[in-house]
Order: C-alpha cells, then structure tokens, then sequence
C-alpha cells in the first residue's frame, strides 16, 4: 500500500502547508510546472518524489525529469504528463498513443483546475489536481491525496489549502 500525495503548477512555491501533506504521504509526484527546483529539493528531502516538467520549466527541470512518466506503483499502471488534456479531449500530441496503451492512472496538470473523471471509453482513471502553487488564475491552491494498494486507487481526498 502507498499514500500518494498528487500535486501541480507549484510555479515555484513550497510552504509549510505543503510540506505537511507532504509528510504525511509515502511518495509525493508532481505533474508540472515545478518553476524553480528547489520545489522538488524540497520535497525529496521529505519523501521520493516522481515529476515531469512543464511548459514553464526551464532547461534545469528538463533536464532532471521527463516529459512523460509512465511507471508501475504496485499493480497500477501511471502515466504523469503536464499537458494531457481530459476525458473527451485529449492533447494531440499524446491521443494516437494513449488510445493504443492506456494507462489505469492518467495524470496531468497545466489547467490550474482540480479535476477527477473516470474515461468509460478508455477504462482509465484522470486526475488533475489543480494547482498548488499562488501563481494562476485559480482561486483556491489544491491537492489530491490517493491510496493505492494492488489494483486499487482508493481513499481520493480533494486537499484545499487556501487562497492563493
């Protein structure tokens, strides 16, 4: 079993707040838009951390993390891409290949909007879990916390952690 702490568009801001959801998680992964890399310095000093960079990243983050990540954690099958799209609609860039492979977990950031929604058609799981950070135009600074343990996600918490 591993609790998941989900987040995004941290845009370079890490606080006290963060780090304690962040101690309270088994692994920490962050789909994007890290800004500096003292975000993820930060959180790797706590818990592992798994990241992809963003369209805000610079070479440093591109060159520490992947576009994609597709991994195992446990029986489940992830993928972790900053710029992915939803359910319905999907990024180009990425469509031909998750219609081919999809994952179980299929995570992205970019929207600074926290969003959960099962894909009938691809039998997959999204999440996006908003935006972490106080730069964006979103309103309320979030997080997902998960559990997965075997095949299962289970236990999804929706973490607000105030105005940005």
């Amino acid at each position: 079993m591993k609790k998941i702490l989900l987040l995004s568009d941290t845009h370079s801001h890490i606080d006290d707040v963060i780090l304690k959801y962040i101690d309270q998680a088994d692994e920490v992964w962050h789909a994007g838009d890290i800004g500096n890399l003292m975000v993820t310095d930060a959180i790797a000093k706590h818990k592992p951390v798994r990241a992809v960079y963003g369209n805000i990243d610079d070479a440093n983050a591109r060159l520490t993390f992947p576009l994609h990540n597709r991994f195992l954690r446990e029986e489940v099958s992830v993928w972790i891409t900053h710029i992915g799209g939803y359910p319905g609609k999907y990024n180009s860039t990425i469509k031909e290949e998750l219609l081919k492979n999809p994952p179980q977990l299929f995570i992205c950031g970019h929207s600074h909007i926290l969003k959960v929604q099962f894909d009938k058609k691809l039998n997959l799981l999204h999440m996006n879990p908003g935006a972490a950070g106080i730069s964006g135009f979103h309103q309320v600074r979030t997080m997902l916390r998960f559990v997965i343990e075997g095949k299962q996600i289970k236990d999804l918490e929706i973490i607000e952690i105030g105005k940005r």
